[in-house]
């Protein structure tokens, strides 16, 4: 990262063109991406019903079901997983007609930054079978998300999964929004609303348009560090020569999410009884990991088990802020 600056405080509208107005867009809320996960669309269906429940915020908001068909239909995705869709190639071609894709082409052109309805930011919110409890996750390194992020984990102390580099996994929605970031919340299993899962989604979404209505009127201040852990692979469980599995999660390591994993650890238990250790790959014999999304039931099929990451601690960097004041002067005010 680039030398320590102070994080300061940000002027709503610092670095935007001479002549340029404010007023240029919205907030995007987006539940229901996976069809399976109920609880954000829970609360925006109660919001519906009686809007008086929703977020008492300044900025103007959008709220979207990702995929209501699948939604409908009580499955993660129908034809292709829609947060992974957003790809750009792929919505350019034609030929490519999976529901999914026909989703997300209609979010975009209804409420991307371009839109008929244009929205300048996108908060995805999402639940996991995982014990992430209360997290973020953050896509590249986007110098309004990291504000965003960094504003959020300063008022809630949130732990945040930052992915990037991994060929495997892209088209992430909120990725084609000038700024977005995913509230990831569990455990929770598929298909269940949980109290405390619904509270806690609506926390931090309440910081999140906190944070960008402070943005908005200048007066946000930022912690001077964010602490994060970046992506750097994904394990499989060990496999049978026929492709079935021949381990589970050990249980010393299922629910133990943002803890360190060291090489010795008991990672899995084979069909037999016996513990497999964690053994690092090349590359990382000399670092400490911390797994993130252990055992989650959708990523069975990505062929993921758990993800590794590095725990990272940088400095807050003017830049950021300013890119994220700049971006929030633009955003409509509430009606």
């Amino acid at each position: 990262m680039a030398s320590e600056v102070s994080a300061g405080q940000f002027r709503a509208g610092e670095g935007l063109a001479e002549g340029a107005k404010p007023g240029k867009g919205k907030v995007l809320l987006v539940a229901g991406t996976h069809g399976n996960e109920l609880n954000g669309p829970w609360l925006f269906d109660a919001w519906n019903r009686d809007p008086c429940l929703r977020p008492d915020t300044e900025l103007a908001l959008v709220l979207a079901i990702g995929n209501p068909a699948a939604r409908a239909a009580g499955r993660r995705y129908l034809e292709r997983d829609l947060n992974r869709s957003f790809d750009a190639d792929r919505l350019a071609d034609a030929g490519a007609q999976e529901l999914e894709l026909g989703r997300a082409r209609q979010l975009l052109a209804a409420h991307g930054s371009a839109g008929s309805d244009p929205c300048l930011v996108a908060i995805d919110l999402h639940s996991t079978t995982a014990s992430m409890g209360n997290s973020l996750v953050v896509y590249g390194q986007r110098p309004a998300d990291l504000a965003l992020a960094a504003g959020l984990q300063g008022r809630l102390g949130l732990p945040i999964y930052l992915h990037e580099a991994d060929a495997a996994q892209t088209g992430y929605l909120v990725e084609r929004w000038p700024c977005g970031l995913v509230i990831e919340v569990g455990p929770v299993p598929q298909g269940v609303v949980h109290p405390t899962i619904l509270r806690q989604t609506r926390l931090a979404l309440e910081s999140a348009l906190e944070v960008l209505a402070e943005a908005r009127s200048g007066s946000l201040r930022l912690p001077q560090e964010l602490v994060l852990h970046q992506h750097l692979c994904s394990l499989d469980l060990p496999r049978h020569g026929d492709g079935a599995p021949l381990a589970v999660i050990h249980p010393r390591r299922q629910g133990r999410d943002w803890q360190p994993l060291r090489p010795g650890d008991p990672l899995f238990l084979s069909d037999d009884g016996e513990t497999l250790i964690y053994e690092p790959g090349l590359g990382l014999e000399h670092d400490l990991v911390w797994p993130v999304f252990i055992n989650e039931a959708a990523y069975g099929e990505k062929g993921i088990a758990l993800s590794l990451t590095r725990r990272q601690c940088w400095p807050v960097q003017a830049s950021w802020g300013a890119a994220l004041a700049q971006l929030a002067a633009t955003l409509n005010a509430a009606s």
